[in-house]
């Protein structure tokens, strides 16, 4: 009996400590849900990465070595066409048998309205100024005339998906299980993978409410408006935006709506973004008591791999406490 539990415990190592079944060639389009998909794969295979560096999905433009990587993919996981317009023709054109995972159509996702006017009042959805209705998200309808995409209403929700951890479980199940149904020999191990992320995706939650306690109830703005469910599920105060997304500049109008609002609001911080020129931050805050921080939506300063989704959500409950700290 000793020398079958031993036969038994020396077959388990092995099976542990062999190596990955192949595997599918996975390719993201954008660092946070490179990280997310980087942890279900663990042990088995890295995941290519379109986006990488600094650049920012509404100002991306494809690169060749971009387009070979999609080409040579099994499977791409992507946001969708209202986040990474740059990634919907090239995926229309992939071989018929890559698989495309359009992760903003997950079931079970909380997916928020988009806000569009500057000055706008956390978690208000109601009746607001629309001067800038379709500054950056009214799409004409040849837009998506074309392809698998054009019955979606991806207008009608704000794309920064990922801020919420919530969210970040439910996609997560969803990429654990396309990559299962590929790739059924490591199925086991994707299931293992999601286990130990949900588990810390909780944890995650819990410390970012207790940072953020302190100071969720004093107001910031945004340079653009991607943090809504950040805010849901933190209760941080989002007062408004510079602009409503960093493909098209704010006006004069915009600009003075949301100094004046600074003009009125206690203790308020003002946050840039590091892929964007800073000077907008600075002319909003003249005159005023803001003060200013930097925030990282997209993780353009963070290295890839599946610890990023963490340091991005540390990094801006971190980014916002200490600027509502300041004294």
């Amino acid at each position: 009996m000793k020398k079958l539990f031993a036969a038994l415990a020396l077959s388990a190592a092995t099976m542990l400590s062999a190596p990955a079944l192949a595997s599918p060639n996975v390719v993201v389009s954008i660092k946070p849900i490179h990280s997310l998909v980087a942890s279900i794969m663990k042990g088995i295979a890295e995941p290519g990465l379109v986006l990488k560096g600094a650049g920012s999905p509404h100002t991306y433009q494809l690169k060749p070595a971009d387009a070979e990587l999609l080409q040579n993919a099994d499977i791409v996981f992507w946001v969708g066409p209202e986040l990474e317009r740059f990634l919907e023709k090239p995926i229309e054109s992939l071989p018929k048998n890559a698989r495309v995972v359009e992760l903003e159509d997950t079931p079970g996702l909380l997916k928020l309205p988009l806000r569009e006017g500057g000055a706008f009042e956390a978690h208000d959805h109601g009746e607001e100024d629309h001067d800038h209705a379709g500054e950056a998200h009214d799409h004409s309808a040849d837009d998506h005339a074309e392809g698998d995409h054009a019955t979606h209403s991806h207008e009608e929700h704000d794309a920064h998906i990922w801020l919420n951890t919530s969210n970040a479980k439910v996609l997560a199940s969803a990429i654990a299980a396309a990559l299962s149904e590929a790739d059924p020999a490591n199925a086991p191990r994707y299931k293992a993978n999601l286990d130990a992320l949900d588990g810390n995706l909780d944890a995650l939650s819990a410390e970012i409410k207790t940072t953020v306690a302190p100071v969720r109830d004093k107001p910031i703005v945004v340079f653009h408006d991607a943090y809504q469910y950040f805010e849901k599920e933190f209760g941080i105060r989002v007062a408004g935006s510079i602009t409503v997304s960093p493909e098209t500049l704010p006006g004069a109008a915009r600009i003075s709506e949301i100094h004046d609002k600074l003009g009125r609001l206690a203790a308020a911080c003002v946050f840039a973004e590091p892929q964007f020129e800073p000077r907008l931050v600075n002319v909003v805050i003249e005159g005023t008591a803001a003060r200013t921080g930097t925030l990282d939506p997209e993780a353009a300063t963070l290295n890839e791999g599946p610890d990023l989704y963490f340091a991005l959500m540390r990094g801006i409950a971190g980014s916002i406490r200490d600027c509502l700290s300041a004294r």
